[in-house]
């Protein structure tokens, strides 16, 4: 069975151990004043690969993944062509 923690509002924290299907309490054992049950966040660790955003823009070798990383080098080309023709053209003059 769980053990839930509750706090009341004249700030006493008491733990009680209650089945999952049972209401929860709404006096303070203390002091007798309304008692709300507290709730904490769950820690999450996420471990392997693919869980974090630089995981999936990863450029695969082979045959499988050739696609992305091919398409980046023409355009990389290109730039370096374009750069190349102004410098021409800029020398001509």
């Amino acid at each position: 069975m769980p053990i839930y923690e509750y706090k009341c509002d004249n700030g006493h924290v008491f733990d009680v151990i209650q089945r999952m299907s049972d209401e929860p309490l709404t006096e303070c054992q203390e002091c007798g004043a309304h008692a709300e049950r507290v709730l904490h966040p769950v820690a999450i660790h996420f471990k392997g690969s693919g869980f974090h955003n630089t995981d999936y823009g990863k450029k695969k070798s082979g045959a499988n993944g050739g696609g992305s990383s091919e398409d980046s080098k023409p355009s990389e080309s290109k730039k370096s062509e374009s750069k190349k023709t102004e410098t021409k053209t800029t020398s001509a003059d």
